[in-house]
């Protein structure tokens, strides 16, 4: 009687003790993406930004004129990849390491990389995911819209990225968030070059369109929740110190006649 009864009690306190064991795992399992992970490549937290999924409009439905849309630029996007324009929207497909600010070096007026521009170069590195992954996470991930290359059963411009792709959702595109919040905050940096900056960082959403990553619409969403990152950011002081530091850099460079004079200047000639 004496055993039953002891058994009885451990068995109830292990059942007592199993949400919380749960909970510890579940707590243990969640590692959060932002910067206390990853400070390298994050400014902000999760939750510091706009909700994407509250912020944005659904993605279109297929029986929808803006859905019709979305499949005449995914057609156009098609006829462009056996052209200069796709040989640069394969190139745009690559966001890791130092091709991002590469890409908008020659846009800036002067190359964007460790060894010449160090502080902007950190300062466009750290709010790659800011852009790509917090501000579109949630919308990304309540959606999960089907990527036009799966839905179209046709090839990507760049086939190996495909299965990585597929497991994340289309709406809205990470790399034309990345993209456009860059541009933004370069063209803050050089506003003689605005003109370059905000095109170069437009045709990198194109270029999701033309590589068959993201639809039109995918790429537009991007665009506002991009923006308001960069907004976001602004609010943020380790982001306004490392600003601060790539605008002196920047500052230097240019009265050493280093910077490429843009359109701006030569029509205020």
């Amino acid at each position: 009687m004496k055993a039953s009864r002891l058994l009885g009690l451990s068995l109830m306190a292990s059942i007592l003790a199993l949400p919380m064991t749960l909970l510890a795992q579940e707590t243990k399992q969640h590692v959060a993406r932002d910067r206390s992970s990853d400070p390298v490549h994050y400014f902000l937290y999760e939750g510091d930004l706009a909700n994407s999924y509250e912020l944005l409009p659904p993605p279109p439905d297929t029986a929808s004129v803006r859905f019709q849309y979305d499949v005449e630029r995914y057609q156009w996007g098609k006829s462009m990849r056996d052209t200069p324009r796709g040989d640069q929207a394969a190139a745009d497909a690559h966001v890791d390491g130092a091709h991002v600010p590469a890409s908008f070096s020659e846009a800036f007026g002067i190359d964007i990389t460790p060894e010449q521009t160090p502080e902007i170069f950190k300062l466009i590195v750290g709010m790659r995911e800011d852009a790509g992954d917090l501000s579109t996470r949630d919308a990304k991930e309540y959606y999960m819209r089907t990527r036009p290359y799966a839905f179209f059963g046709e090839d990507t411009c760049l086939p190996d990225q495909q299965a990585e792709l597929s497991t994340n959702g289309s709406y809205p595109s990470g790399h034309t968030a990345i993209g456009w919040a860059t541009a933004l905050v370069l063209a803050e940096i050089n506003p003689d070059r605005i003109d370059e900056i905000l095109d170069r960082g437009f045709e990198m959403g194109e270029s999701r369109v033309i590589c068959g990553y993201h639809f039109q619409s995918d790429v537009d969403a991007a665009r506002i929740v991009a923006a308001g990152a960069v907004a976001r950011l602004h609010a943020d002081q380790n982001f306004n110190d490392q600003l601060t530091k790539a605008k002196q850099e920047f500052a230097a460079k240019k009265a050493m006649g280093m910077v490429k004079p843009g359109k701006r200047q030569h029509r205020q000639k």
